[in-house]
């Protein structure tokens, strides 16, 4: 049964929360539209401060959310429209580091109990890792509990100086299958030819186009495949600082790879391809690598950060930075029917371990509960 909750604090009407956004990675965009809908779905009223475009591609007022534009930044302007938002809250729970910073500054003195979620962890070098710091820790300590969606995120919050940071249930919507179409076949096919890769393998690759993804490993491996017959194709989906460097390496070595920018079909690309491909990346529950397995798509990943946890034995695994390893984990997948059709069935079970979306909200809710909850005095 699922947790309900419409209460507020003194009883008389439902529960408000507002739900910031910072940066809008896919990740935490797609987890508040999952728990705004149910949310709502419960009888909780729902606020969600995000730039104005963000609402267009996840749509949450399309779930029963109220959506107030703020900016992603932490000038006057967009905090006092924060803090507006935020003025006859019960709770106000922020997704990300700076989203918790900016609901931090909006909040000022107030006595409102705020929620910080970490999605990821953020990579800073040299003075900036110094300012990373600071502000991990002014966030951490002003959030009444801090949710981190791996068990590393939470060792850093508790380190920073959080007085309640818990392991959070964090569900990757799954997208509605018409079970009446038998023939998945299709689109697959579809998409494959609109890419190229009719005759060839297909290999897929999302995320941010920025240093910390591990690309320049992916191209180290696609230089040591690229001689195969037919050479396999990779496909790396997204956008960021790095596209340019990446695209001249990709030409200048005459590499099998497609830059195909962001797109809107990614589940449709994970499900076409033969593999999917993890070199790296901040996300403590990556998207890629839940689609695939939920796609029942071999993975590769890079053994970093939160990635071990959240795929088990269900993927390849290699160290981070090993092209070599990486290139190899690939064509031996590509050579083994057998295993891959083991990793699939691994991967199946897998995702069967994560939490629904349903358990997701139940969680949150359970902290809002507690937090808001008014205690006889004693």
């Amino acid at each position: 049964m699922s947790h309900v909750s419409s209460h507020s604090p003194h009883g008389q009407s439902p529960l408000r929360t507002v739900q910031v956004l910072g940066g809008g990675s896919a990740v935490s965009c797609a987890h508040v539209r999952s728990l705004a809908s149910g949310l709502v779905a419960r009888g909780v009223r729902v606020t969600v401060c995000a730039p104005g475009e963000t609402d267009g591609v996840y749509d949450f007022t399309g779930v029963g959310a109220e959506h107030v534009h703020v900016p992603r930044s932490s000038d006057p302007a967009s905090v006092a429209t924060l803090r507006s938002a935020c003025a006859d809250a019960d709770l106000v729970h922020a997704h990300g580091l700076h989203a918790g910073f900016r609901a931090t500054l909006a909040l000022g003195g107030r006595r409102t109990p705020l929620v910080v979620t970490w999605h990821t962890r953020t990579y800073a070098e040299g003075a900036r890792a110094h300012l990373l710091r600071l502000l991990e820790r002014r966030v951490a300590k002003a959030a009444a509990v801090v949710l981190g969606t791996s068990s590393e995120l939470v060792d850093r919050a508790r380190s920073r100086g959080a007085r309640d940071a818990r392991l959070a249930a964090v569900a990757l919507p799954v997208p509605r299958r018409n079970d009446a179409d038998d023939d998945t076949d299709r689109p697959r096919s579809k998409a494959r030819a609109e890419l190229g890769a009719t005759d060839r393998p297909l290999l897929v690759a999302v995320g941010t186009l920025d240093r910390h993804r591990g690309y320049d490993t992916l191209l180290d491996a696609a230089r040591e495949w690229r001689g195969f017959d037919p050479a396999p194709l990779l496909i790396i989906a997204g956008e960021g600082p790095s596209r340019g460097v990446l695209q001249r390496r990709i030409e200048d070595e005459e590499l099998p790879v497609r830059l195909v920018g962001r797109r809107d079909d990614i589940s449709e690309l994970i499900a076409a391809a033969d593999l999917a491909l993890l070199p790296g990346g901040p996300e403590a529950r990556s998207v890629l690598a839940q689609e695939a397995l939920h796609a029942r798509v071999p993975l590769v990943a890079a053994a970093v950060g939160s990635v071990p946890e959240l795929v088990g034995d269900a993927a390849e695994l290699v160290p981070s930075g090993d092209a070599g390893a990486l290139a190899g984990a690939v064509v031996r997948l590509l050579a083994d029917p057998d295993l891959c059709e083991e990793l699939k069935d691994k991967g199946t079970r897998q995702a069967a371990t994560w939490p629904t979306e349903d358990e997701t909200v139940a969680q949150v809710l359970s902290v809002y509960d507690e937090l808001t909850q008014v205690r006889p005095l004693t």
